[in-house]
């Protein structure tokens, strides 16, 4: 997108895809595609010649954040970053004109023959899977086995796919898929940080209006000091998130993965805590925060439970030694 570009501000995408968000929750499946679609979200980073706005990840983020605030199962996230990764390619036109659904494997690769953590593979139409090179692969689902996993979610359960016979319907090269790596990271950590937002404004809300013994549970010092903690850990989550999206005070890239995975530690614990303080009702139809919270331990299962903060536990003595 050209000419306009430094008139638009990343904020002011949030409400208008909170408005389709809302309007796809109430659709099925499919009929949610089109609607995402519509509303310029699925290509809001795809390049023009696919039908996209081929603005940047900071375009996405509000855009994933108020997914996650939502509570959105659907695969937002990466169809909208596989139609950028795809370029000016007839594919990436599908996915951002809404006509085809992409999740992305996060675990395994082609050349292992396996792959895993796809979310809701059972109803798109493509996979992106590593080929073990570096690069990654665009996948029919429709030539590939797919095994629910329920461990974590019963309800919208990530899948295992066995490749032994997918059909690849196009290549990403080394660098594209390192962007796409990237990139995903920061809208990972920007849905689990949207999700713990949500879930936050909903419990200070009850908090407010919940009385017992003729005041709100919100005057009791306790549930201040522990509302007032689970605000400054997502403020710290979202503060992260901003800060990656620029280079430091060298020009270097900043790393994602601390980011990533403060982000999911600080989400899950604000998730957990309104679950509490609404005294089990996170677990109800009527404050659904435990979908919420599922998504969040998937995405950690996903990278490793733990291994992202080991892992910058490391780079750090090393960069040191």
């Amino acid at each position: 997108m050209s000419g306009m570009d430094n008139d638009l501000k990343p904020e002011e995408f949030a409400q208008a895809a909170a408005d389709a968000i809302a309007d796809a929750q109430a659709r099925d499946f499919r009929e949610a595609a089109a609607v995402l679609a519509n509303a310029g979200l699925c290509g809001v980073c795809a390049s023009e010649g696919a039908g996209g706005l081929a603005l940047g990840i900071e375009f996405a983020l509000p855009i994933v954040a108020e997914a996650g605030k939502l509570r959105l199962q659907w695969p937002l996230l990466e169809t909208l970053l596989i139609a950028k990764a795809l370029g000016d390619s007839p594919l990436a036109a599908e996915l951002a004109g809404g006509t085809r659904v992409a999740t992305w494997a996060l675990q395994g690769s082609l050349q292992e023959g396996f792959a895993g953590h796809a979310r809701h593979a059972r109803h798109c139409d493509w996979v992106l899977v590593a080929n073990g090179n570096g690069g990654a692969a665009l996948l029919d689902l429709a030539s590939i086995e797919i095994q629910d996993d329920v461990a974590l979610d019963p309800d919208y359960p990530q899948s295992w796919l066995m490749l032994g016979k997918a059909k690849v319907l196009a290549e990403i090269d080394a660098a594209a898929f390192a962007t796409l790596q990237r990139d995903g990271e920061i809208l990972i950590a920007g849905l689990v940080n949207g999700a713990a937002e949500g879930a936050l404004a909903t419990t200070a809300s009850y908090m407010a209006t919940r009385v017992q013994f003729g005041r709100p549970l919100s005057a009791k010092q306790a549930v201040r000091h522990l509302l007032a903690r689970m605000r400054l850990v997502q403020e710290a989550s979202s503060a992260g998130i901003q800060r990656v999206l620029h280079t430091d005070e060298y020009g270097h890239v900043r790393a994602t993965g601390p980011v990533l995975s403060n982000a999911l530690t600080n989400a899950a614990f604000v998730l957990e805590k309104s679950i509490h303080l609404h005294g089990g009702m996170g677990f109800t139809w009527e404050v659904p925060l435990h979908y919420a919270l599922r998504e969040v331990r998937k995405f950690d299962a996903a990278f490793g439970s733990g291994s992202l903060a080991q892992q910058a536990g490391l780079d750090f003595i090393q960069s040191a030694a």
